[in-house]
């Protein structure tokens, strides 16, 4: 089902987690950040290009993780590090038709930051599980097969996204291949782990033309990115106020455990305008903070952007 993600949560302007919590809280997530740049340079190039026209006013809307739900190596395996450091758990989205479920987690605070990137506001949190007990037969034993080499690879989930290392064996070409073959959220994850699946530039804190998402989108494409088509470029949530698009996950050659390297997708980045809250639409400008704005995800948008790395993506024409 939607969540029901319109509310707006009370405004907080001051970081409850300690100095030397939350120093090292974000250079734990600068690291991931580092890793999912050296493997997906279309997100550090986009990054670049971005800063370039708009100046330095990235802030991250959100990180998003996937994880086999199965044995502690779903979403509680990622989510206990962060709400360690004050994150909140919020809604859950079902999404039947992939066999997933998600949490979304928000921040400690939104305001109060002066800085850009991971120094900037805190981004919520998103982390989808793969409903392994839902597969086939054959699936389930591949999966579990893996996740049985990890140890208790799954109570460092965080430490291998800051690292990019598989908490289990390296996989076979032909276990890839059958599970891509049913799905592709659980080849990926099978050969990704718990490396950061994506990271989110909230456009409306961007201060030229461009923080307006079709704009943005333009921009974009403009210089020479693809974008997930799926539903359209621009994914809108019933209400209007949340809205989404990605580029297509990049590829990288990747030489599996019996020697045959192959072309695997990665990550891809992502890109959100949360719009005002109609209660709120009387305010100046220089008035409006994060929380008089749409908050939350939407189950229909987020479907459309799981299949940024889907292989209709990744294999078709750009537009």
């Amino acid at each position: 089902m939607a969540a029901a993600a319109s509310s707006a949560p009370p405004p907080i302007t001051a970081d409850p987690l300690p100095k030397g919590a939350s120093s090292f809280f974000r250079t734990v997530i600068s690291n991931m950040e580092k890793v999912y740049w050296s493997r997906n340079p279309t997100a550090k190039t986009i990054l670049e290009l971005v800063r370039s026209y708009d100046g330095d006013h990235i802030c991250y809307d959100h990180f998003a993780f996937r994880t086999f739900g199965v044995d502690g190596y779903g979403i509680n395996s990622l989510a206990e590090f962060f709400t360690d450091f004050g994150y909140v758990p919020r809604e859950e989205l079902r999404f039947p038709a992939k066999k997933l479920r998600a949490l979304w987690f928000s921040p400690p605070t939104y305001e109060g930051y002066t800085g850009t990137g991971i120094y900037g506001p805190l981004p919520r949190i998103f982390i989808s599980e793969l409903l392994v007990d839902e597969l086939s037969t054959q699936s389930q034993e591949i999966i579990h097969k893996y996740i049985g080499t990890s140890g208790k690879g799954n109570k460092y989930a965080a430490l291998a996204s800051t690292s990019g290392e598989l908490t289990w064996e390296k996989p076979v070409y032909s276990d890839f291949q059958i599970l891509s073959r049913e799905s592709e959220y659980a080849a990926w994850t099978l050969v990704n782990g718990y490396t950061l699946n994506h990271a989110t530039i909230a456009t409306h804190r961007l201060v030229s033309d461009i923080k307006s998402i079709n704009k943005f989108n333009k921009f974009v494409e403009e210089n020479g990115f693809k974008l997930n088509s799926e539903g359209g470029i621009l994914k809108v949530s019933p209400d209007g106020l949340l809205q989404q698009s990605s580029t297509v996950a990049d590829s990288a050659l990747f030489t599996f455990a019996d020697g045959i390297t192959e072309s695997i997708p990665r990550s891809y980045i992502e890109f959100a305008e949360r719009l005002i809250l109609p209660r709120f639409k009387d305010l100046q400008t220089e008035e409006v903070k994060e929380h008089h704005r749409r908050d939350g995800f939407e189950v229909g948008n987020a479907n459309k952007i799981f299949e940024s790395t889907s292989k209709d993506q990744l294999t078709r024409s750009s537009a």
